[in-house]
């Protein structure tokens, strides 16, 4: 903690004194009363009463007076405190708190110390087990689906290629799975995006919406966009699979015939991106958990259509790194819209 400026102990000497006068002003004014209804000068032993009484009120005051102080003179500390927590919360662990001064808060600020270290290095063993059993994955996924594909080419039964298709298929989605808990897992370790650069927002986006024209075509649903020129400084290729994540989520939940919309507007130095659609929509209780790490909102339903909840934590993350902000604005049976603004940083 900082200590005091002289003109701050100056003010708290004013701040004595004007209690001691008061105090003194108090008990006169006490010994007058008296002298007025009995007619008569207080007794020697009733001065006494009266410095007694006035030296309480004159500890007391002072007391107060330094609590009061005291309390002003923490909210700083208060407030380091409430961002440690905050971070935590966001799951930043990198947090240590300075013991205050006055040791009003060391048990807490050691506690919260210990807390940060401990998370940290849980999350850390966490991000090495999920990289290490996601890379070992990969190896029989890979022989599986191979060995599916060959049974579907060696004069199978329809039953059996039946079953071949569905071991090919389950080792996609596991692959696929696989895949992003490794993206997560690298970006996660980075704090801010590398290998930024300028480049067209609108042309990336354009070129997102007809890389996925074969899914959106074969629900016949014809995206409708509004991209004007807009250039931003970001990774490229990071952003990239944030519409591409949140475009096929739109397509997924919006049924045949549907509307889905891809808008970009620059607002000041921020690029605003809206894609929206008339689909399913998302209800209010899962609106808060979309972005958590395989949360699902239809659980009954995302098996089917392929989705393992990491899409939107990336998209978060992503975005996150950019220095943006992404939220969503839904209502059920009536469509889903998020929301990414990005700094433009030209």
């Amino acid at each position: 903690m900082k200590k005091k400026s002289w003109f701050q102990n100056v003010l708290w000497l004013c701040f004595c004194v004007c209690v001691l006068g008061a105090c003194f002003a108090v008990s006169y004014v006490l010994m007058l009363l008296i002298y007025r209804f009995t007619g008569r000068p207080p007794e020697p032993w009733r001065y006494i009463i009266y410095s007694a009484i006035n030296l309480v009120l004159i500890v007391g005051m002072i007391g107060a007076g330094a609590k009061i102080n005291d309390f002003n003179n923490q909210p700083s500390f208060q407030r380091a405190i409430l961002d440690a927590l905050e971070k935590m919360a966001q799951g930043d662990f990198d947090v240590f708190l300075e013991q205050d001064e006055r040791g009003h808060y060391n048990m807490l600020t050691d506690s919260i110390n210990k807390m940060a270290k401990d998370l940290g290095s849980m999350e850390q063993l966490r991000q090495d087990f999920i990289s290490n059993i996601s890379h070992e994955f990969q190896s029989p996924l890979t022989s599986i689906s191979g060995y599916a594909s060959l049974l579907r080419k060696d004069g199978a039964t329809l039953k059996q290629l039946e079953y071949a298709t569905i071991i090919e298929e389950e080792s996609k989605r596991l692959s696929k799975l696989s895949d992003n808990l490794l993206r997560l897992s690298a970006l996660e370790a980075e704090d801010n995006a590398t290998n930024k650069a300028a480049f067209r927002l609108d042309r990336q986006l354009e070129n997102v919406v007809l890389l996925l024209e074969p899914q959106w075509k074969a629900k016949n649903i014809i995206p409708e966009t509004s991209l004007p020129k807009t250039t931003i400084c970001g990774n490229e290729d990071l952003l990239k699979q944030v519409w591409i994540n949140l475009i096929v989520n739109a397509i997924k939940f919006t049924p045949e015939n549907g509307e889905i919309n891809v808008s970009l507007k620059q607002i000041g130095n921020t690029a605003v991106c809206v894609i929206s659609d008339n689909g399913i929509g998302i209800a209010p209780s899962d609106q808060m958990h979309i972005f958590e790490r395989f949360y699902k909102v239809d659980k009954s339903r995302d098996r089917s259509l392929g989705g393992n909840g990491l899409g939107l934590a990336l998209v978060k993350k992503i975005v996150s790194m950019h220095e943006g902000n992404v939220t969503v604005e839904s209502a059920l049976e009536k469509g889903t819209a998020f929301k990414v603004t990005l700094p433009i940083n030209e």
